[in-house]
Protein backbone atom coordinates (compact mmCIF):
# COMPACT_ATOMS: atom_id res chain seq x y z
CA UNK A 1 0.00 0.00 0.00
CA UNK A 2 0.91 3.37 -0.33
CA UNK A 3 0.23 6.77 1.51
CA UNK A 4 -0.38 10.29 1.33
CA UNK A 5 -0.47 13.06 3.70
CA UNK A 6 -4.20 14.10 4.86
CA UNK A 7 -3.80 18.01 3.55
CA UNK A 8 -1.04 19.86 6.11
CA UNK A 9 -1.72 17.21 8.71
CA UNK A 10 0.77 14.77 10.05
CA UNK A 11 -1.88 12.35 9.34
CA UNK A 12 -0.49 9.06 6.77
CA UNK A 13 -3.92 8.05 4.62
CA UNK A 14 -3.63 4.87 2.31
CA UNK A 15 -4.46 6.05 -1.45
CA UNK A 16 -7.21 3.36 -1.63
CA UNK A 17 -9.85 4.54 1.15
CA UNK A 18 -12.77 1.58 1.68
CA UNK A 19 -15.84 3.73 0.68
CA UNK A 20 -18.53 1.58 2.58
CA UNK A 21 -22.18 3.15 1.34
CA UNK A 22 -23.48 -0.28 0.60
CA UNK A 23 -22.84 -1.26 4.19
CA UNK A 24 -26.66 -2.08 4.99
CA UNK A 25 -28.21 -2.05 1.77
CA UNK A 26 -26.26 -3.90 -0.95
CA UNK A 27 -23.64 -5.72 1.62
CA UNK A 28 -24.90 -7.00 5.08
CA UNK A 29 -23.35 -6.84 7.97
CA UNK A 30 -21.29 -9.83 7.59
CA UNK A 31 -20.20 -8.91 4.23
CA UNK A 32 -18.90 -5.16 5.51
CA UNK A 33 -16.87 -6.99 8.39
CA UNK A 34 -15.49 -9.26 5.89
CA UNK A 35 -14.46 -6.07 3.27
CA UNK A 36 -13.23 -4.16 6.45
CA UNK A 37 -10.79 -7.29 7.26
CA UNK A 38 -9.68 -7.87 3.88
CA UNK A 39 -9.05 -4.06 3.21
CA UNK A 40 -6.97 -3.63 6.61
CA UNK A 41 -5.02 -6.92 5.45
CA UNK A 42 -3.94 -5.24 2.44
CA UNK A 43 -3.00 -2.06 4.55
CA UNK A 44 -5.90 0.26 4.29
CA UNK A 45 -6.10 2.41 7.10
CA UNK A 46 -8.70 4.95 5.66
CA UNK A 47 -12.48 4.34 5.51
CA UNK A 48 -15.05 6.69 4.56
CA UNK A 49 -18.99 6.86 5.48
CA UNK A 50 -21.79 9.33 6.14
CA UNK A 51 -24.89 9.85 8.14
CA UNK A 52 -26.91 9.49 5.21
CA UNK A 53 -25.65 5.48 4.35
CA UNK A 54 -26.31 3.67 3.28
CA UNK A 55 -27.47 4.09 -0.12
CA UNK A 56 -30.42 4.39 -1.69
CA UNK A 57 -31.28 6.68 1.52
CA UNK A 58 -34.53 4.75 3.24
CA UNK A 59 -36.05 5.22 6.49
CA UNK A 60 -35.29 1.69 7.70
CA UNK A 61 -31.66 1.66 7.12
CA UNK A 62 -31.17 5.33 7.63
CA UNK A 63 -27.62 5.40 9.66
CA UNK A 64 -27.32 0.97 9.25
CA UNK A 65 -23.64 2.29 7.80
CA UNK A 66 -22.10 3.36 10.53
CA UNK A 67 -23.49 0.90 12.64
CA UNK A 68 -21.81 -2.20 11.18
CA UNK A 69 -18.53 0.03 11.09
CA UNK A 70 -19.24 1.02 14.92
CA UNK A 71 -19.78 -2.75 15.77
CA UNK A 72 -16.94 -4.05 13.49
CA UNK A 73 -14.80 -1.74 15.83
CA UNK A 74 -16.03 -3.19 18.89
CA UNK A 75 -15.58 -6.80 17.62
CA UNK A 76 -12.07 -6.41 16.28
CA UNK A 77 -10.78 -3.82 18.83
CA UNK A 78 -9.00 -1.82 16.32
CA UNK A 79 -10.30 1.80 16.10
CA UNK A 80 -6.75 3.05 16.45
CA UNK A 81 -5.71 1.36 12.83
CA UNK A 82 -8.27 3.36 11.31
CA UNK A 83 -8.41 6.82 10.13
CA UNK A 84 -12.50 7.43 9.99
CA UNK A 85 -13.73 9.65 7.79
CA UNK A 86 -17.81 10.76 7.68
CA UNK A 87 -19.94 13.64 6.60
CA UNK A 88 -23.07 15.71 7.48
CA UNK A 89 -25.93 15.81 5.18
CA UNK A 90 -27.52 19.19 3.90
CA UNK A 91 -30.02 20.68 2.83
CA UNK A 92 -31.39 18.45 -0.35
CA UNK A 93 -34.24 18.13 -2.74
CA UNK A 94 -34.71 14.45 -1.81
CA UNK A 95 -37.26 14.14 0.15
CA UNK A 96 -35.50 12.85 3.98
CA UNK A 97 -37.71 13.19 6.41
CA UNK A 98 -36.32 10.53 9.01
CA UNK A 99 -32.98 13.07 9.65
CA UNK A 100 -33.70 14.79 12.07
CA UNK A 101 -36.44 17.57 10.65
CA UNK A 102 -35.69 16.68 7.21
CA UNK A 103 -34.24 17.31 4.11
CA UNK A 104 -35.24 21.46 3.96
CA UNK A 105 -34.10 22.06 7.45
CA UNK A 106 -30.94 20.21 7.36
CA UNK A 107 -27.80 22.46 7.07
CA UNK A 108 -24.27 23.43 9.18
CA UNK A 109 -25.71 25.77 11.65
CA UNK A 110 -24.64 24.58 15.09
CA UNK A 111 -28.19 22.33 16.33
CA UNK A 112 -28.13 20.09 13.29
CA UNK A 113 -24.26 19.76 13.63
CA UNK A 114 -24.51 19.27 17.37
CA UNK A 115 -27.44 16.20 16.39
CA UNK A 116 -25.51 15.11 13.46
CA UNK A 117 -22.22 14.44 15.26
CA UNK A 118 -23.49 13.01 18.38
CA UNK A 119 -25.75 10.60 16.89
CA UNK A 120 -23.00 9.30 14.15
CA UNK A 121 -20.30 8.78 17.12
CA UNK A 122 -23.21 6.77 18.83
CA UNK A 123 -23.82 4.66 15.70
CA UNK A 124 -19.69 4.38 15.29
CA UNK A 125 -19.08 3.32 18.67
CA UNK A 126 -16.12 5.91 18.78
CA UNK A 127 -15.73 9.11 20.72
CA UNK A 128 -14.35 10.87 17.80
CA UNK A 129 -13.92 11.19 13.99
CA UNK A 130 -10.70 11.77 12.34
CA UNK A 131 -12.20 13.84 9.02
CA UNK A 132 -15.73 15.26 9.38
CA UNK A 133 -17.20 16.30 5.89
CA UNK A 134 -19.86 18.35 4.87
CA UNK A 135 -21.47 16.28 2.36
CA UNK A 136 -22.19 18.83 -0.10
CA UNK A 137 -22.90 22.63 0.00
CA UNK A 138 -26.19 24.31 1.66
CA UNK A 139 -26.09 27.04 -1.15
CA UNK A 140 -27.47 26.20 -4.77
CA UNK A 141 -24.48 24.31 -6.83
CA UNK A 142 -24.37 22.31 -9.84
CA UNK A 143 -23.82 18.71 -8.26
CA UNK A 144 -24.45 14.95 -8.73
CA UNK A 145 -24.40 15.20 -12.67
CA UNK A 146 -25.48 18.70 -13.12
CA UNK A 147 -22.02 20.77 -14.69
CA UNK A 148 -23.53 24.71 -15.09
CA UNK A 149 -24.28 27.04 -12.04
CA UNK A 150 -27.36 28.85 -12.36
CA UNK A 151 -27.60 31.44 -9.72
CA UNK A 152 -30.49 31.96 -7.40
CA UNK A 153 -30.79 35.26 -6.07
CA UNK A 154 -32.84 33.69 -3.59
CA UNK A 155 -30.30 31.54 -2.57
CA UNK A 156 -29.18 33.36 0.75
CA UNK A 157 -30.66 30.79 3.32
CA UNK A 158 -27.68 29.10 4.19
CA UNK A 159 -25.01 29.14 6.99
CA UNK A 160 -22.21 31.39 6.49
CA UNK A 161 -18.75 30.04 6.06
CA UNK A 162 -17.64 31.72 8.91
CA UNK A 163 -20.74 30.42 11.41
CA UNK A 164 -19.79 26.79 9.86
CA UNK A 165 -16.15 26.54 10.78
CA UNK A 166 -17.05 28.03 14.12
CA UNK A 167 -19.28 25.19 14.79
CA UNK A 168 -16.70 22.82 13.69
CA UNK A 169 -13.94 24.48 15.96
CA UNK A 170 -16.37 23.81 18.91
CA UNK A 171 -16.80 20.23 17.68
CA UNK A 172 -12.56 19.99 17.51
CA UNK A 173 -12.45 21.51 20.99
CA UNK A 174 -14.89 18.84 22.44
CA UNK A 175 -12.34 16.28 21.09
CA UNK A 176 -16.01 15.04 18.79
CA UNK A 177 -13.59 15.32 15.65
CA UNK A 178 -9.78 15.85 14.67
CA UNK A 179 -10.04 17.52 11.16
CA UNK A 180 -12.43 18.79 8.60
CA UNK A 181 -12.96 18.76 4.90
CA UNK A 182 -15.70 19.54 2.13
CA UNK A 183 -17.53 17.35 -0.25
CA UNK A 184 -18.98 18.08 -3.85
CA UNK A 185 -17.77 21.62 -3.85
CA UNK A 186 -16.71 23.87 -6.21
CA UNK A 187 -13.46 25.94 -6.52
CA UNK A 188 -15.04 29.49 -5.40
CA UNK A 189 -15.65 26.60 -2.26
CA UNK A 190 -13.09 25.50 -1.37
CA UNK A 191 -10.97 29.06 -1.48
CA UNK A 192 -13.34 30.95 0.48
CA UNK A 193 -13.43 28.10 3.06
CA UNK A 194 -9.54 28.33 3.33
CA UNK A 195 -9.59 32.00 3.36
CA UNK A 196 -11.91 32.75 6.01
CA UNK A 197 -10.40 30.01 7.81
CA UNK A 198 -6.70 31.51 7.71
CA UNK A 199 -8.88 35.09 8.57
CA UNK A 200 -10.32 33.94 11.58
CA UNK A 201 -7.82 31.62 12.64
CA UNK A 202 -10.07 28.61 12.53
CA UNK A 203 -10.29 25.23 11.55
CA UNK A 204 -8.63 24.69 7.73
CA UNK A 205 -10.35 22.24 5.62
CA UNK A 206 -8.09 19.51 4.38
CA UNK A 207 -9.52 17.24 1.88
CA UNK A 208 -12.24 17.96 -0.85
CA UNK A 209 -14.34 14.42 -1.78
CA UNK A 210 -15.83 15.04 -5.18
CA UNK A 211 -16.19 12.48 -8.63
CA UNK A 212 -13.79 12.17 -10.27
CA UNK A 213 -12.91 9.22 -12.79
CA UNK A 214 -11.95 8.39 -16.24
CA UNK A 215 -15.68 9.54 -17.92
CA UNK A 216 -15.84 12.31 -15.53
CA UNK A 217 -12.92 14.52 -15.15
CA UNK A 218 -14.25 18.27 -14.34
CA UNK A 219 -12.16 18.24 -11.34
CA UNK A 220 -9.06 19.08 -13.51
CA UNK A 221 -10.69 22.14 -14.65
CA UNK A 222 -10.46 23.97 -12.19
CA UNK A 223 -10.98 22.60 -8.60
CA UNK A 224 -6.98 20.39 -9.49
CA UNK A 225 -4.83 23.81 -9.21
CA UNK A 226 -6.25 24.24 -5.91
CA UNK A 227 -5.88 20.97 -4.79
CA UNK A 228 -2.23 21.12 -5.70
CA UNK A 229 -1.80 25.22 -4.68
CA UNK A 230 -3.15 24.40 -1.53
CA UNK A 231 -2.52 21.28 -0.21
CA UNK A 232 -6.21 20.07 0.15
CA UNK A 233 -6.23 16.94 -2.08
CA UNK A 234 -9.22 15.15 -3.60
CA UNK A 235 -10.60 12.20 -1.99
CA UNK A 236 -11.88 11.04 -5.62
CA UNK A 237 -15.06 9.15 -5.36
CA UNK A 238 -17.12 7.22 -8.03
CA UNK A 239 -13.55 6.04 -9.76
CA UNK A 240 -15.23 3.42 -11.63
CA UNK A 241 -18.10 5.83 -12.80
CA UNK A 242 -20.58 4.36 -10.28
CA UNK A 243 -19.07 0.55 -11.23
CA UNK A 244 -19.70 1.38 -15.53
CA UNK A 245 -15.58 1.48 -15.59
CA UNK A 246 -15.93 -2.27 -14.80
CA UNK A 247 -17.35 -3.16 -17.49
CA UNK A 248 -19.92 -5.10 -15.60
CA UNK A 249 -23.08 -3.47 -17.58
CA UNK A 250 -22.04 -3.67 -20.81
CA UNK A 251 -24.55 -5.90 -22.48
CA UNK A 252 -26.34 -7.16 -19.96
CA UNK A 253 -28.24 -6.43 -15.96
CA UNK A 254 -25.98 -8.05 -13.22
CA UNK A 255 -27.50 -8.84 -9.85
CA UNK A 256 -27.67 -6.43 -6.85
CA UNK A 257 -26.17 -3.67 -8.75
CA UNK A 258 -26.94 0.04 -8.34
CA UNK A 259 -27.85 0.52 -11.98
CA UNK A 260 -30.24 -2.50 -12.14
CA UNK A 261 -31.52 -1.53 -8.55
CA UNK A 262 -31.90 2.17 -9.00
CA UNK A 263 -31.68 2.89 -12.61
CA UNK A 264 -32.64 6.18 -12.66
CA UNK A 265 -31.10 7.55 -9.57
CA UNK A 266 -27.41 7.44 -10.64
CA UNK A 267 -28.12 7.86 -14.57
CA UNK A 268 -25.24 11.07 -14.25
CA UNK A 269 -22.61 8.06 -14.94
CA UNK A 270 -25.17 6.14 -17.66
CA UNK A 271 -25.61 8.26 -20.90
CA UNK A 272 -25.10 7.48 -24.70
CA UNK A 273 -22.18 9.59 -25.30
CA UNK A 274 -20.56 7.65 -21.77
CA UNK A 275 -21.44 4.14 -23.03
CA UNK A 276 -19.05 4.62 -25.92
CA UNK A 277 -16.49 6.14 -23.97
CA UNK A 278 -16.83 3.42 -21.19
CA UNK A 279 -16.30 0.79 -23.77
CA UNK A 280 -13.50 1.97 -25.26
CA UNK A 281 -11.57 2.15 -21.79
CA UNK A 282 -12.88 -1.19 -21.16
CA UNK A 283 -10.96 -2.62 -24.62
CA UNK A 284 -7.78 -0.37 -23.72
CA UNK A 285 -7.45 -1.85 -20.00
CA UNK A 286 -8.17 -5.29 -21.87
CA UNK A 287 -5.70 -4.98 -24.68
CA UNK A 288 -2.86 -4.49 -22.05
CA UNK A 289 -3.98 -7.21 -19.93
CA UNK A 290 -5.32 -5.61 -16.95
CA UNK A 291 -8.81 -5.49 -15.25
CA UNK A 292 -10.80 -2.42 -16.51
CA UNK A 293 -11.52 -1.47 -12.69
CA UNK A 294 -7.81 -1.87 -11.68
CA UNK A 295 -7.22 -0.16 -14.50
CA UNK A 296 -9.55 2.62 -14.43
CA UNK A 297 -8.51 2.92 -10.72
CA UNK A 298 -4.76 2.95 -11.55
CA UNK A 299 -5.36 6.20 -13.65
CA UNK A 300 -7.13 7.95 -10.29
CA UNK A 301 -4.52 6.61 -7.97
CA UNK A 302 -1.78 8.36 -9.56
CA UNK A 303 -2.96 11.74 -10.35
CA UNK A 304 -1.00 14.42 -8.44
CA UNK A 305 -3.90 16.28 -7.17
CA UNK A 306 -5.14 13.03 -5.26
CA UNK A 307 -4.46 11.76 -1.68
CA UNK A 308 -7.06 9.12 -1.59
CA UNK A 309 -9.39 7.17 -4.13
CA UNK A 310 -12.38 6.05 -2.13
CA UNK A 311 -13.38 2.71 -3.71
CA UNK A 312 -16.72 0.76 -2.86
CA UNK A 313 -17.48 -2.73 -3.80
CA UNK A 314 -20.13 -5.76 -3.34
CA UNK A 315 -17.99 -8.74 -3.63
CA UNK A 316 -14.23 -9.79 -2.08
CA UNK A 317 -13.28 -10.57 -5.67
CA UNK A 318 -14.26 -6.56 -6.71
CA UNK A 319 -12.85 -5.14 -4.09
CA UNK A 320 -9.55 -7.19 -4.64
CA UNK A 321 -9.36 -5.84 -8.40
CA UNK A 322 -9.88 -2.31 -6.42
CA UNK A 323 -6.88 -2.45 -4.39
CA UNK A 324 -5.10 -4.31 -6.60
CA UNK A 325 -4.90 -0.66 -8.62
CA UNK A 326 -2.21 0.27 -6.53
CA UNK A 327 0.42 -1.90 -7.98
CA UNK A 328 -0.16 -0.82 -11.78
CA UNK A 329 1.65 2.05 -12.98
CA UNK A 330 0.09 3.11 -16.15
CA UNK A 331 2.87 3.57 -18.83
CA UNK A 332 3.30 7.13 -20.82
CA UNK A 333 1.90 5.02 -23.93
CA UNK A 334 -1.17 4.01 -21.94
CA UNK A 335 -1.67 7.62 -20.41
CA UNK A 336 -1.64 9.15 -24.28
CA UNK A 337 -4.35 6.67 -25.40
CA UNK A 338 -6.40 7.32 -22.40
CA UNK A 339 -6.16 11.26 -23.51
CA UNK A 340 -6.28 10.24 -27.04
CA UNK A 341 -10.22 8.88 -25.31
CA UNK A 342 -10.66 11.90 -23.44
CA UNK A 343 -10.13 14.68 -25.74
CA UNK A 344 -12.53 13.15 -28.12
CA UNK A 345 -15.17 13.77 -26.17
CA UNK A 346 -14.57 15.07 -22.68
CA UNK A 347 -16.25 14.06 -19.64
CA UNK A 348 -19.30 12.36 -20.73
CA UNK A 349 -20.46 11.45 -17.58
CA UNK A 350 -20.69 14.38 -14.60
Amino acid sequence: MKYRKLGTTNIDVSVICLGTMTFGEQNSQQDGFDQMDYALERGVNFFDTAEVYPVMPRKETYGKTEEIIGNWFKQRKNRSKIILASKIASKTEDDLPWIREGAQKLGFDKKNMNAAIDASLQRLQTDFIDLYQLHWPERKIAKFGKMDFEFDPNDNKWTQIEEVLDNLNNLIKAGKIRYVGLSNETPWGVMKFLNVAKEKILPRMMSIQNAYNLVNRVFDISNSEVSIREECGLLAYSPLAGGRLSGKYINQQPKNARYTLWPRRFDRHHTVRGEKAIAKYVDLAKKYNIAPSTFANAYVNDRSFVTSNIIGATTIEQLRENIDSIDITLSNEILHEIEDIHLSDPNPCV
